[in-house]
Order: C-alpha cells, then structure tokens, then sequence
C-alpha cells in the first residue's frame, strides 16, 4: 500500500508539473503570434503590450503554481500517512481529518479540489503555514462550500482578451439603466475593438428570480453578444454575503448606509475576482453610463503608452473617469492587491476611498509632506483628460439617495449619431419640432424631433433606384427624453420586384395590404435593429409605421440603413 499511494501521488504530481511546463511556452507563443507587428504603433507601445501581456501571463501562472505549491503539500502528505499505514512512520500527529472538508480546499480551482479529494479522504493535517486568506476576513465564507461559486452564470468561458469590462448592477427603485448602458458600449465600439473586448455583468442579487428576469432582459436584446462570448453575466451566491443587519457601524453613517457602502466593496471585489484571468486589464464601470467613440482604443493606447514610459510603468490606476469608481483601469496582475484590501476593509470605507488609501499606503511616508506624497500618488493613479465616461443616473442604488453628479470633463453628451445612408427621398406626416426634420437626421447633421405619432402615421425612406439593405438601425428617444421614443411602430419593406406576396409565401413574413413585408418592431427601449433576408430581394422603399396612439413625442437620434454601395 506504501508503494501504490507513493507511485500515485507522484504520478498525479508529474502530470501537474508536466501541465504547468507545457503551459508556460504555449502561451509566450500565443502572445508572440498575436502580437500585431504591422500596426503603425511605436517600437516602445508595442514592447509596453508585449509587457501587459507577460504580466497577465504570469498572474495565471502563478494561481496556477499556487495550487500546484497545495496540492503538492497533500500529496506528500498522503504518501506520509500511506507510509504510516503499512508500519512506517509519520511527521504529523493529531487526528484524522477529511481532506475534502478542509477549509483551504475552497482556496483552490476546481480541479484541484477534484484531485485532493481523489487522492485520500483520511489523512493527517500538516504542521505548515498556513496564509491568511479570504476566510480570515470573511469566516462566513466557509459556512457553505458554494460560497464563492456564481448561483446563475451564461458564459462560453472566453479568455485572453486586452479589456474585460465589469458592470456591476443592482435592483433600483426606479428606472434602470442597464440595458441602455451595453447597449451604448456596443455601439462605441467597432468590430475589432470588440475581438479583443468582453463585457461581465454582475447582478449583486441573491434573488434568483430576479436575476433571470436581469438576464433575460439582456438575453434579448443582446443574445449573440451572448451567445460569441463577448458578453456574460454572473450572480453570487447567498451565503456569499455576511449576515448585514450585524455590519460594525462605522464613520457615523446610518446602519442602512453602512450596508450599502459595505455591500458595494464586496461586490466589486468578486467581480475583480472573476474577471482577473479574462484579460490583460480590468475596466470597472457602471450600469447608468455614457461613452465616447472608439473608447477602447483610446484606452489602450494611453495604458500602452505610459506604460512604455519609465516614469510611468508602474502606474496601478489609470483614471477614464472623474466621478466616484467609473471608469478606473487596473492591470488584471494588480487586481489581488484590491481585492484583498476591499476584503479586509468591506465594512469600514466606502469602495473609492479604499483605491486612495491603497494607493497612499504604497507611496507616502509620514517622513514627507503632503506635496511629496501627491506627487507620488500621481504616478500611480494617472489621469486622462477629457473623461470617455459620463453618468447619467440620478436615482442611486442606495434608496432614497439622489445623485445629480456630472463629469464636466466629458464634455457635452451626442444627441444624435450620424451615418452614411443610401440615396432616398424621404417624408413623414409626422410634424417636426423647430429645425429637428427628417431629412437632416438622414443625412447626419441633427436628429428629428416631432410631434406626437398618431395610428397610420408613416416614415418613409424612397430609395432613388433599387437598393439591396442588409441591415437596419433605428434608436429612438435619448438620455435628456427618454420616453420621446416609438412605440408600437414596425418596419416595413417594399421589394423592387413588386412581389411581397410570393416571397411572404416562402418567408414567415406578414405582407401589409399594400404590399410591404414586415421585418421587424421598435423594441421597449425604443429601438429597432435587424437584418434583411437577401431572398426578399432589392427595396424600392423602408418605412417605419406607426400603429397606435402615443402620448409623447418622439425622437429618432440614429437612423442607419447598411447597404452595399454605402459602407
């Protein structure tokens, strides 16, 4: 028996090691390969990304050698106490303990919990140090074994990415921003910047109902992002919160408030958690913001560039945004240090003053003055101007708390986004306010603004020779009258060919009395935005039409019609 629990544990040994040794050139050549040696980017940025990429390399190998460094320890261990089975002796005295009931167990992966409990279920506990861990600062942890595991997740376990953006959210009493939230990242971005981009939506709710209802609501508008694995979304468990009606009161605050501040902290940290090994850096947002085009790229290039610079390369925070934790960028290799600070301090400072005293703490000295200390912190948490984030809720996530806050460095908010569109006349029954008309809105300069839409009301789209669409945007309302927005309003199509009523026939398309197909519908956010099946053919006409009275007026900001001579 000595033998057999010997050879074993070295066997599973070799194969760890052997895992670990593999992984380590696999991944220098992915990032060499990847590495994108044709793009104009200074000799300096492209080192600085080599760099990123080798640090974030290093944080996963690292967990990995962690659990290696564990499991190393109990499979000495089991063949200790396999020796002291057969007569032999052991260095351990004490009494039996289950490995798979071993608190540090849940310190592990998955697999490394799958193998220690493979490996012996009755061996001795070691004399060895043991680290403080989050159990120490969080003992409820280890009251449920699911503690730190999701209790509702959608992900195709996407990694390797430049940016993960983290979007905490949270029931509010009143309007949610959310989906208006992705949705405005999405469109921020282009299609590169989202190959190298992945958005984690974290709903900090123990209601599994609620959750679904979160998820299905962005599973349905969202549901290929989902589905490619740019976006995924996670909840925690229960038993993954204290119990909060026993929070230490701290800095006067009301006991309400302090469980708020108190929850806030421990969300963002298993947010952190989870996103750390998705990509290079961590992006922390919120779910009632705005961004700037082409956002990600800007970003990126700023991260590169100071970490290119001497001065600069040990930066931990680079700041997007003014207002409160919107818009901080962390090295996915640095997110340990927050999150373990927000862990040992959930109770006692709000999450923004937490990211000060880190940072204070690494750099000041009660040797020096104030000025030495600023000018320290500075180099680690460095500022970029204008901010690419604006807020803009006003109902806070703590009842009762209104919050007007505005960064004034983000300038002033688009109200429309132009497009290249197709050659057409168009028209509408639909009274213009002032100067807002339709034309202007498809041709890019402004938006259109009219008058309440009444049941028949049209807008139409007459192209000026048959053209093919592939596919149709249409975003009505906008952050200032979110309510002036079309409801009840289809989009219909006309074939150049004349013949709806065939092709309604071979497509599960209804066909109006007019001839025109039926393709899609303004959803509850006001928007509209599909494909066109090629099958129908060229368009002589794309009208939006309304279907029944509205007690608002409405805005159409974005009108985009992609066709093949248009790009």
């Amino acid at each position: 028996m000595k033998m057999g629990l010997s050879t074993s544990s070295m066997r599973r040994r070799g194969c760890l090691y052997g895992i670990v040794l593999v992984l380590i050139p696999c991944t220098v050549l992915i990032v060499v390969i990847g590495t994108d040696y044709t793009s104009e980017q200074s000799m300096s940025q492209r080192m600085a990304e080599f760099q990123m990429r080798m640090q974030y390399l290093e944080s996963m190998y690292r967990t990995k050698q962690e659990d290696v460094a564990i499991l190393s320890q109990y499979l000495r261990l089991a063949a200790l106490n396999g020796a002291g089975a057969t007569g032999g002796t052991s260095s351990t005295d004490g009494a039996n303990v289950s490995l798979a009931n071993l608190d540090l167990l849940d310190g592990l992966s998955p697999d490394s919990r799958s193998l220690i409990r493979n490996v012996t279920s009755t061996n001795r506990l070691a004399e060895s140090l043991k680290l403080p861990t989050a159990f120490h600062f969080l003992p409820h942890l280890l009251d449920d074994s699911a503690s730190l595991q999701p209790s509702y997740i959608e992900s195709k376990k996407r990694q390797g990415v430049s940016i993960v953006l983290g979007i905490p959210t949270v029931k509010r009493d009143k309007q949610s921003y959310l989906v208006e939230t992705i949705d405005n990242l999405i469109s921020n971005m282009d299609e590169e910047e989202q190959n190298d981009t992945m958005i984690v939506v974290y709903v900090g709710e123990s209601d599994l109902d609620y959750v679904r209802t979160v998820a299905q609501q962005i599973r349905t508008r969202f549901a290929s992002y989902i589905d490619s694995g740019f976006l995924e979304i996670i909840a925690p468990a229960a038993s993954y919160y204290p119990n909060m009606n026993s929070l230490r009161q701290t800095l006067n605050d009301s006991q309400e408030r302090v469980r708020w501040r108190s929850k806030q902290n421990l969300d963002f940290a298993f947010l952190m958690a989870y996103a750390q090994p998705k990509g290079a850096f961590y992006l922390q947002l919120e779910d009632d913001i705005l961004t700037k085009k082409g956002f990600v790229t800007i970003m990126k290039n700023f991260a590169l560039e100071k970490t290119a610079k001497k001065e600069h390369s040990n930066w931990f925070v680079l700041d997007f945004c003014q207002l409160g934790f919107i818009g901080k960028m962390f090295k996915s290799a640095d997110l340990p240090w927050l999150i373990t600070f927000f862990q040992m301090f959930f109770n006692d400072k709000p999450v923004d003053w937490l990211l000060y005293h880190l940072i204070y703490t690494k750099v000041c000295s009660v040797e020096k003055d104030g000025k030495s200390c600023k000018q320290e912190m500075a180099k680690l948490w460095i500022h970029y101007k204008p901010s690419l984030f604006q807020h803009i809720g006003t109902q806070s996530s703590l009842r009762g708390k209104v919050q007007k806050l505005k960064d004034k460095q983000f300038g002033k908010i688009p109200n429309f986004h132009p497009h290249r569109n197709p050659p057409a006349v168009v028209r509408t029954g639909i009274q213009p306010y002032k100067s807002y008309t339709l034309q202007k809105a498809y041709s890019g300069e402004s938006f259109f603004w009219g008058l309440m839409p009444q049941p028949g009301d049209l807008i139409e789209f007459k192209f000026k020779q048959p053209t093919t669409i592939r596919r149709y945007l249409f975003r009505s309302g906008n952050f200032e009258q979110p309510s002036d927005r079309f409801y009840n309003t289809t989009v219909e199509v006309l074939p150049a060919s004349g013949n709806g009523s065939a092709i309604s026939a071979t497509l599960p398309l209804n066909v109006t009395k007019d001839g025109f197909l039926v393709v899609g519908s303004f959803n509850n956010y006001g928007i509209a935005d599909g494909v066109i099946d090629p099958k129908i053919g060229k368009l002589k006409e794309l009208r939006l039409h309304v279907n029944s009275d509205s007690q608002n007026w409405v805005i159409l900001r974005e009108i985009y019609l992609q066709s093949n001579s248009v790009r």
